[in-house]
């Protein structure tokens, strides 16, 4: 080439059209190298275009830089402020500061500091939050006298706004001798960005031009803090609206939930604005789109970008993805992942594996994990978190060890999800597991981890466990959810004394008042003993916490009422109810009449609901079992007989224990279990020492359903259905012919057996 034969060909004039020319690192080295054998490099002014170029530039990395700026005998201050913006580019702008502090021990670096120097620095402070070094570089832009600068003072006001010191940014703004409208706007903006509401107010009343920019940031602050009415009333007052006017509206009404609002501006928008739409915009209307679930404008909305030839874009993509998925057509959701292969992300592949998790497509969902090119932390967390809400918690439990062998660290989410697993299946061993994973991590428990791991020790009757966990968590994150799983889990094992114990400590507790879910938990509590009078002094003291009693508290009364044999009563206050009864509460009063023989109660009740539900198995089986209680063995069979022909089919009974980490589940007359024959040896020993002790089979609530439900021998027994009474008395009897403790969770409370006796009392 020319500059290789000619000293000539090569200058200072000349290196800008050489470097038009360079289009990659080769090339420079080239030329980097001529510049220094001719020695034109140790001109100064040529030394500045070389590094100037370097900085610029997209293929020369910074090290390579900083090597030609060392290289550079006598550098001057276009020179060092060149360095300095590259490193604030590169988004490492401690390193211009760095490097501030070494001019400043040279002999002259004070001379080479000029009015473009510090703004620099002070937007690396900015960009950094580093308050320190700013407030050192204040105090220089005092010194050296630019605190008159308008340029200097608008990067000092908006680097203490970026620092959250908003006050001190005022300070700067009030003691400046110029002001223009990026002062204004620049301490408007951090009044905006520290969330600074009444001061914002004020200011912007005060500023004497209000520019589009200024009301911009007023318009978004006030959408974050749900003021609505007031940022239309800015918007509409606007002469001229720009696209970020535009989107912070849209933006707060979706971000306040107002979503047909976001909707409807944004058809306005589209009519009236005479601006194209960005990607930004287009997302916070699919995301209003998805809430609403509303799939035509969804559609129009995805025609409007596939015109706009933005489908490529992966944020919209996965937008388009999401609001499919929430508007339950995964398969167009799925055909636009499939059809946008090559410009997928991870939240693309995370966001298909949550539709088919909402959409109840759990195997489909599995499939595409399996396929990830790669994982994250979320992706795990959604499949898991998937399997435990479509109930698949064996699975859930499954790919949590998966992914602890895989060595990536759950996040509470996931905890949650695994823990609430734990939870159904009464996985004793593996919950406690989750915890001493938890603490041993010293990870900190939310309210939300903490409730599900109080409730999962509860619901495996390890209270003591329960309470530790309680006791652990600081008071600010005890909520009131926390309380409540404490109240009930004391409740649901027999500990009615310490329940209400619990919930006078509640009452007295600062900064938590107990809400509708807590008098469910202590009607509850009074219901497991029959305590009538403090059930009915609760249910009345509930208006003075602001708690209306909804159908559940209703029903709890309800219950405790029939349960106590008070059925007129109860009956009466169904009867008085201001809301339509539901199920539960008419099964509590079918279930009485049964137990206290009142059949004319039960008949005419019983015959009501199966007309009022003729799907509910329940109504059925509890009408037909008083029927052959009093052996009308016809109307049995007319029962019976509707059942069949309407394809209802009884529950069957399901017990599930866990052994050795290991979780089992039995349904009743199920043999499929590998170790069946063991077993069933078992039962039968278990069977002979019972006799031994007097036992004889009861038959007198099989009536036509006998449930073949036996019961291994394991600590924590859980049943989908209440307990009868013949199982009630073979826990009794086998807890002291085996001298062990037996809990027996069923459908309502738990049950621990030991030595002969139950913690209910005989009373459930």
């Amino acid at each position: 080439m020319l500059w290789r034969n000619s000293r000539l060909a090569i200058n200072c004039s000349s290196l800008e059209s050489f470097f038009q020319q360079c289009d990659g690192l080769n090339l420079f080295n080239q030329i980097f190298s001529q510049l220094i054998f001719t020695g034109l490099f140790k001109d100064t002014y040529a030394a500045s275009k070389v590094l100037r170029f370097v900085t610029d530039s997209t293929f020369v990395p910074i090290d390579y830089s900083l090597k030609i700026f060392h290289s550079i005998d006598n550098p001057n201050g276009f020179i060092w402020n060149t360095m300095f913006r590259a490193f604030l580019r590169e988004g490492i702008p401690r390193e211009s500061i760095s490097m501030y502090r070494n001019l400043l021990g040279t002999d002259s670096g004070a001379w080479f500091i000029d009015n473009y120097t510090l703004p620099v620095l002070i937007q690396g402070c900015a960009l950094g939050s580093a308050y320190f070094e700013g407030a050192e570089l204040h105090d220089h832009v005092v010194k050296l006298g630019f605190g008159s600068d308008v340029y200097v003072v608008n990067n000092l006001i908006n680097m203490y706004g970026a620092c959250r010191l908003p006050a001190l940014a005022r300070k700067v703004f009030d003691q400046s001798p110029v002001l223009d409208s990026v002062s204004w706007n620049s301490m408007l903006a951090g009044y905006v960005s520290n969330g600074n509401v009444d001061e914002a107010k004020s200011f912007y009343a005060a500023m004497p031009v209000k520019n589009v920019i200024a009301s911009n940031s007023m318009i978004a602050l006030l959408g974050k803090v749900n003021q609505m009415n007031e940022a239309y009333r800015l918007f509409i007052e606007l002469k001229e609206k720009d696209l970020v006017s535009w989107t912070a509206m849209i933006s707060g009404y979706e971000q306040n939930e107002m979503y047909e609002s976001a909707l409807k501006l944004f058809l306005i928008f589209l009519s009236e604005a005479k601006i194209t739409v960005d990607e930004v915009i287009i997302i916070t209307v699919l995301s209003a789109a998805s809430h609403l679930q509303s799939l035509p404008t969804g559609m129009a909305v995805h025609g409007f970008v596939s015109k706009l030839g933005l489908e490529s874009h992966v944020n919209l993509l996965n937008a388009l993805i999401h609001m499919y998925s929430k508007c339950g057509v995964v398969s167009s959701a799925e055909k636009l992942f499939r059809s946008c292969s090559g410009c997928l992300d991870l939240i693309s592949w995370n966001s298909m594996i949550s539709g088919y998790i909402k959409n109840g497509s759990a195997d489909d969902a599995r499939k595409l994990f399996d396929e990830m090119p790669q994982r994250d932390v979320y992706s795990w967390g959604s499949m898991i978190s998937g399997y435990s809400q479509l109930g698949f918690f064996s699975h859930a439990l499954q790919l949590f060890r998966d992914m602890q062998r895989r060595g990536v660290v759950p996040d509470e989410t996931t905890l949650v999800s695994v823990v609430s697993s734990c939870t159904e299946l009464s996985a004793f061993d593996q919950g406690r597991w989750v915890d001493a994973f938890i603490r041993k991590n010293k990870m900190k428990v939310n309210p939300i981890l903490g409730t599900s791991l109080i409730n999962m020790y509860a619901k495996c009757g390890s209270l003591e466990c329960a309470v530790e966990v309680f006791d652990r968590m600081e008071d600010g994150e005890r909520g009131a959810s926390s309380w409540n799983a404490l109240i009930l889990g004391f409740a649901t094992n027999g500990q009615v004394e310490r329940s209400l114990e619990t919930f006078e400590r509640m009452k007295r507790s600062a900064g938590v008042v107990p809400n509708d879910v807590t008098f469910v938990a202590v009607l509850g509590a009074c219901r497991h003993v029959g305590s009538v009078e403090e059930g009915r002094r609760h249910f009345d003291s509930m208006g003075s916490f602001g708690v209306e009693p909804n159908v559940k508290h209703y029903g709890c009364l309800i219950d405790l009422l029939a349960r106590r044999g008070l059925l007129q009563e109860a009956e009466d206050l169904i009867d008085s109810m201001p809301m339509e009864p539901d199920v539960a509460t008419w099964g509590a009063l079918l279930g009485a009449c049964k137990k206290h023989g009142d059949e004319e109660r039960g008949e005419r009740i019983g015959r009501k609901l199966v007309r009022l539900q003729p799907e509910h198995d329940g109504f059925h089986v509890l009408l037909s079992n008083i029927y052959a209680s009093k052996g009308r063995w016809s109307d049995v069979f007319e029962i019976r007989g509707f059942m069949t022909r309407r394809g209802v089919v009884k529950t069957p009974g399901c017990s599930v224990i866990e052994a050795n980490g290991e979780v089992h589940e039995f349904l009743a007359g199920d043999r499929s279990h590998p170790k069946i024959e063991e077993i069933e040896g078992m039962l039968e020993e278990v069977i002979r020492r019972a006799k031994r002790r007097g036992y004889a089979p009861g038959t007198h609530e099989v009536l036509l359903d006998i449930d073949e439900e036996g019961e291994g021998d394991a600590n924590l027994i859980v049943k989908n259905l209440r307990i009868c009474t013949d199982c009630h008395t073979v826990a009794k009897i086998v807890s002291e012919a085996f001298d062990r403790e037996i809990v027996i969770r069923d459908r309502r409370v738990f049950h621990h057996f030991h030595r002969g006796s139950c913690s209910c009392n005989d009373y459930w």
